[in-house]
């Protein structure tokens, strides 16, 4: 990966970043396994730490609820095992919710911000329509939210750039997303403001 020039072969980076990466995740949930049992370590306990070495963080400030996730949302692919990411973010959510005094909220708005590294090639953002982030909401809905159903819940997409790969989920009372997103173009780099 290191000797492929993303810049005039974005496709093999994409394909070689893609298969390290799905061979990693394939390796990590099996030794997971592997520890819940043979070792004393349980679920729970481990799925914190993991939670904690991928960079998984929740906090709450001025009545948004705001979670990062350690790099971009995958593409939709059937063979891929969403467990990776979404058994430690799940034990993540639900510790934070045993921690703090967290609403249910009643009608939201969930926004997804796709952050992707300044420094490297823009040809890399994808389509919101490749990104799988259904799954992270019925996590994040199960511990924080009355319901996902359009009667409920307004959904909201970005693309910005940043220090490094994450994807952030914000989710908040109705009524603040109009002051949050003021807030949030001004402090920002958009997508948009990245020169071609």
């Amino acid at each position: 990966m290191r000797k492929t020039d993303i810049r005039r072969y974005p496709k093999n980076y994409s394909v070689l970043s893609s298969e390290a990466a799905r061979s990693s995740e394939q390796i990590t949930c099996r030794l997971r396994h592997l520890v819940y049992e043979t070792t004393e370590t349980g679920r729970r306990e481990y799925l914190l730490s993991a939670a904690d070495a991928q960079g998984v963080d929740i906090q709450q400030r001025g009545g948004v609820l705001e979670i990062t996730l350690p790099g971009l949302v995958p593409k939709r692919r059937r063979r891929q095992n969403p467990e990776f990411l979404l058994d430690p973010f799940t034990a993540a959510m639900s510790r934070f919710v045993d921690e703090h005094d967290v609403p249910r909220y009643e009608h939201c708005v969930v926004c997804f911000a796709q952050v992707y590294d300044k420094h490297l090639s823009k040809y890399r953002v994808r389509d919101y329509d490749n990104l799988e982030l259904k799954q992270i909401l019925d996590v994040a809905t199960s511990f924080v939210m009355l319901d996902d159903s359009g009667l409920l819940c307004d959904a909201y997409y970005t693309t910005e750039l940043g220090e490094a790969d994450c994807t952030r989920m914000f989710i908040m009372d109705s009524r603040y997303f109009k002051d949050w997103l003021t807030e949030r173009e001004e402090s920002i780099t958009s997508i948009r403001d990245f020169s071609v």
